[in-house]
């Protein structure tokens, strides 16, 4: 479990309902993760991440994994919801880029 402090990203694909679109109905929203993101796992590593060279120009840092968990977002509107939130991480840099994959309720 990992603890968060208050955090603000865009949300990815994701309609309505909570599940990827095919790309018509993006949401562009500014939210704030509450409490622990729980679950996490890792997606990726260094060599395996599409965006590693956007990374290390922006941020620095060697070592890159992209992760994801799942954790209780509070939304511009005011609405808290269960989601699937995706990030980057790398040692001495901590988490950049949050996204909300998917809705979980």
């Amino acid at each position: 479990m990992l603890e968060a402090v208050v955090v603000f990203g865009g949300v990815g694909n994701v309609d309505a309902e909570g599940k990827h679109g095919d790309g018509d109905a993006l949401m562009d929203e500014d939210f704030e993760i509450i409490g622990a993101i729980e679950d996490i796992e890792r997606i990726a590593v260094s060599s395996r991440l599409r965006r590693l060279r956007q990374l290390r120009k922006a941020y620095g840092g060697v070592r890159w994994r992209k992760l994801k968990g799942v954790a209780r977002v509070r939304l511009r509107d005011g609405a808290v919801r269960p989601a699937e939130v995706h990030w980057y991480e790398a040692h001495g840099v901590g988490q950049k880029e949050h996204k909300i994959k998917r809705y979980l309720d």
